[in-house]
């Protein structure tokens, strides 16, 4: 069975990056696997030669920032591997260019909070071999990290609020899979995935 990679994308980053995700996936063509959460890594890269494929993974538990910029990271490995294969460093500058070629189209506050914006740029200039090396941007994602009281988007009522990826939503209408929801402060709608998580709020708080 051939999964909707967008409705998969839509659960797991920014709203406004889900569909530039789906785009390098489709145009790279490697094989993604989401994964229960590993002590020793956010997400890794691999080339399987006897297959001949690309395959990245990424932990399930990451918040929307943090798996978008382990998706990224991941990605720049397979451009690094393609152009170069094992003759350079794993993190070194043939990567760094390559992570922030994928990077700068989603380098925007319609993607990234502000403050976070500022410091992913800063971060970008010489990226580490992951974001937990640069222990301010680590800190810093944490703070969107998902709360405990969450839950799935199905279980709201049409005209309830919620909470998603750090922005408030009006639930519309079901559609299918998916459920129709007003982004309040931009007035945008989008369709979201009936298994997210979310935060329920009141009006007032919206």
């Amino acid at each position: 069975m051939k999964k909707n990679y967008l409705s998969v994308f839509e659960r797991f980053v920014p709203l406004e990056a889900a569909q530039y995700c789906l785009t390098l996936y489709h145009h790279y063509g490697f094989e993604f696997k989401i994964k229960k959460s590993r002590r020793t890594k956010f997400g890794d890269y691999r080339f399987e030669p006897t297959q001949q494929k690309h395959v990245i993974t990424i932990n399930n538990d990451l918040n929307h920032y943090a798996f978008l910029i382990t998706y990224l990271h991941e990605v720049a490995h397979l451009l690094t591997y393609k152009k170069h294969k094992n003759e350079v460093k794993p993190h070194g500058q043939e990567w760094k260019n390559a992570f922030k070629m994928v990077s700068l189209p989603v380098l925007n506050t319609q993607v990234f909070p502000e403050l976070l914006l500022k410091k992913l740029a800063h971060y970008l200039r010489s990226p580490k071999a992951s974001s937990c090396s640069d222990p301010n941007l680590h800190a810093l994602l944490k703070q969107y990290d998902i709360p405990d009281d969450t839950c799935l988007l199905k279980t709201l009522k049409v005209g309830d609020q919620f909470l998603f990826n750090n922005s408030s939503y009006k639930f519309l209408e079901f559609k299918r899979t998916r459920i129709l929801c007003l982004r309040i402060t931009s007035g945008k709608k989008y369709l979201i995935s009936q298994i997210t998580s979310v935060k329920k709020i009141s009006p007032s708080n919206g």
